[in-house]
């Protein structure tokens, strides 16, 4: 197949999604596909964050984008969601000139976010815009799915296709993590995401500031430049709480760099207001770590609570420290949900097979 790929910016992002779609790429076109990615100028990252989203909306009057895509040789053009502002409108005018189909890549809607409600029903309107310009879905997970069904209908042919954790390939031994659970002294956590307030990194600080300082280390990887607002907040609150010996912000790290952290840390701790799926819970499930997340999004595909992790409600810290104070106490159960996570983690396709299940969907279009 012959197939485009827009999105915004570099496809060595970091995020999940761009990983998601820079692993379909990689395996589509090992399978022999050719993919052709179509990348739109993200903005220039300031105080305020990326490219602002009136701009990405003023890509619709571009008469450049309209025939850059009009001229585009595919069998299939493939467009991350992420992308719905800068397409909506320009959909519309491609389904009249283009013969090709067009296929939307949907992590997460950015009207599922946490926001105010005025703000989330203008992105629902633009959001229900661009879902009802194209003419087939791939999701990374039920909820996902159902979220976009219920902002813009059924009937479209799609594919859930989960996101995998494999290309950390996790090699751990279960005495390994046997061990690493009954080992004494703080209990160490490790938080993985870029800094932006939907991750909940606020929520974690807020928790450990209600446990017995020393009993406690934190280790967090992510953008620091993503929302520079944001994490001169978090600097701030971890001096406020006093908790500097404790936590670490380590920025962004590279794949070693992240295993590292993964086989030295007892628990993945990542409270996000909403995942459209979460590839960090299952990278840490990869090497045991049971993980802690929120009841809202797909979170709860991924952790089966009270099993391989804990689900919380979003901003909730009293739970969270609860949770936190509880596997530190109870080392039987942290190995308990420590073995049982490492499974998880082992009956979870790969991002071959995701790959493979992706490219027999996209098929039926041709």
């Amino acid at each position: 197949m012959k197939l485009g790929l827009v999105i915004y910016g570099s496809l060595d992002s970091l995020s999940g999604g761009y990983l998601y779609d820079r692993k379909l790429v990689n395996n589509l076109t090992r399978l022999g596909d050719t993919v052709d990615v179509i990348a739109l100028p993200p903005g220039q990252p300031t105080r305020a964050g990326w490219r602002n989203y009136v701009r990405h909306l003023g890509d619709n009057l571009s008469q450049g984008l309209s025939r850059r895509l009009e001229r585009l040789e595919v069998d299939i053009l493939l467009q991350d969601e992420l992308n719905h502002p800068s397409l909506a409108w320009v959909n519309r005018r491609l389904r009249a000139r283009v013969a090709y189909p067009v296929v939307s890549i949907v992590h997460h809607l950015r009207s599922d976010e946490l926001r105010p409600a005025w703000q989330n029903r203008f992105y629902a309107w633009v959001e229900r815009i661009y879902l009802k310009s194209v003419d087939g879905f791939i999701y990374n997970s039920r909820t996902t799915q159902g979220r976009v069904e219920r902002l813009a209908g059924k009937g479209l042919p799609s594919v859930v296709a989960y996101p995998a954790a494999n290309h950390l390939n996790p090699q751990i031994e279960q005495v390994e993590i046997i061990q690493r659970a009954r080992q004494a002294g703080p209990l160490s956590l490790f938080f993985v995401g870029n800094l932006i307030p939907r991750k909940g990194l606020h929520t974690v600080l807020e928790a450990l500031s209600r446990l017995p300082k020393g009993e406690f280390i934190l280790e967090v990887a992510g953008s620091l430049t993503s929302d520079p607002v944001y994490v001169d907040a978090i600097r701030q609150q971890i001096e406020k709480l006093n908790l500097s010996l404790a936590v670490h912000l380590h920025g962004a790290l590279g794949d070693s760099q992240l295993v590292d952290n993964y086989r030295r840390a007892q628990v993945l701790v990542l409270p996000s207001s909403y995942e459209g799926f979460g590839i960090a819970y299952l990278e840490g499930m990869g090497f045991g770590l049971p993980c802690i997340g929120t009841t809202a999004g797909a979170a709860g595909e991924v952790i089966e609570e009270g099993q391989t992790g804990l689900l919380i409600p979003p901003g909730d810290s009293v739970s969270l420290a609860n949770h936190l104070r509880r596997l530190a106490d109870d080392r039987t159960l942290l190995e308990t949900m420590s073995l049982a996570a490492r499974r998880r983690y082992l009956s979870h396709p790969t991002w071959e097979q995701t790959a493979e299940k992706t490219r027999s969907f996209l098929q039926t279009f041709i």
